[in-house]
């Protein structure tokens, strides 16, 4: 009996790489930058099994461009906002993710950045390597304590409990909303409380974004959020860029409604050079990289690869995002 016939569409960890080569025929495409939309449908013709990242977007075309024999598409994410999900439903096409093997990993980051940015440690350093740092001065590099702070959490899943879990280390007064409210009030730590998102936005002194992007969310945070922000308040993005509205960021920003940025999703990815966002010194992006660990990064692998090589072998997927494919 042949192997089954696969497409990946980047390098992954070894783990998972390993697993699938063990079991399939593998097509890897070895550019760092992601394949083409004309390669892309190129490289899917006749395969059983896809393989691929948020910067992918699998439509019907791709689809139908890899023919009937298609039985799953495997994301290497945890969101699947870049897949037709009707669509593969429609086929009867598995697909799958990696859930809450993010969740620990991102909530790190995100307060990596709110302490980046409240104590300005970028600033630091490039002033120390820009020789700015000539004494000690009483007024020199100030920033804003974090420690009883209000921190106010949009979106209150895993990642939204887990980074309010980490500021009751800081001793912060913790306020979240949830768009899309289920047992998240009964879950809370105790040190959150649930409150309206006007509340959220007027009393808030870091704003933290925590929620899946969806016809609701995108662009929600606008020029008539920002206005209902406090003038110092912070503004931290680790789920989805599309949920900010770049321009609109930018104006607050310049205009200084409000004070500060750190974003490590942005609308588009990567951000052009000759974005507006990237010629102000009151934010702070990083490359989508809230994910990045060695272990966390080994772990999508692995869950991705079950998922590619269940659905390859006419298995139901461990993580499945589309279960009404079973009831076909």
């Amino acid at each position: 009996m042949s192997k089954p016939r696969v497409f990946i569409t980047r390098l992954i960890p070894d783990r998972g790489l390993n697993m699938i080569r063990q079991a399939c025929l593998v097509d890897l495409w070895p550019e760092n930058l992601p394949p083409s939309h004309t390669d892309l449908l190129k490289r899917v013709k006749g395969v059983d099994g896809i393989l691929c990242l948020l910067t992918d977007t699998i439509h019907s075309e791709v689809m139908e461009a890899a023919g009937t024999q298609l039985k799953v598409i495997s994301n290497h994410a945890i969101g699947y906002d870049n897949i037709d999900i009707s669509a593969a439903t429609q086929r009867g096409i598995q697909v799958g993710n990696t859930p809450n093997v993010l969740t620990e990993t991102t909530a790190d980051f995100t307060f990596a950045l709110l302490l980046a940015v409240a104590r300005r440690v970028v600033d630091g350093q490039q002033v120390v390597r820009t020789g700015g740092w000539k004494t000690w001065d009483p007024l020199f590099m100030l920033g804003v304590d974090v420690h009883h702070a209000t921190l106010g959490i949009f979106g209150f899943g895993r990642i939204g409990r887990a980074v309010a879990r980490r500021a009751s280390g800081f001793d912060m007064n913790v306020l979240f909303f949830d768009p899309t409210p289920d047992q998240s009030a009964k879950t809370a730590p105790l040190n959150a409380k649930a409150v309206n998102m006007d509340t959220l936005l007027a009393e808030s002194d870091f704003i933290s974004i925590h929620s899946p992007l969806n016809e609701q969310t995108h662009y929600l945070f606008n020029q008539s959020l920002f206005a209902k922000m406090k003038p110092g308040a912070i503004l931290i993005n680790t789920a989805r860029g599309g949920i900010v509205d770049p321009e609109a960021l930018y104006q607050a920003l310049k205009e200084h409604r409000i004070a500060f940025a750190a974003l490590d999703v942005t609308e588009p990815e990567p951000l052009p050079q000759d974005s507006p966002l990237l010629s102000l010194n009151n934010i702070l992006i990083t490359p989508h990289i809230a994910s990045a660990s060695h272990a966390t990064r080994e772990k999508m692998s692995v869950m991705a690869a079950e998922n590619l090589l269940a659905g390859v072998n006419g298995k139901g997927l461990l993580y499945c995002v589309n279960p009404q494919v079973y009831m076909k």
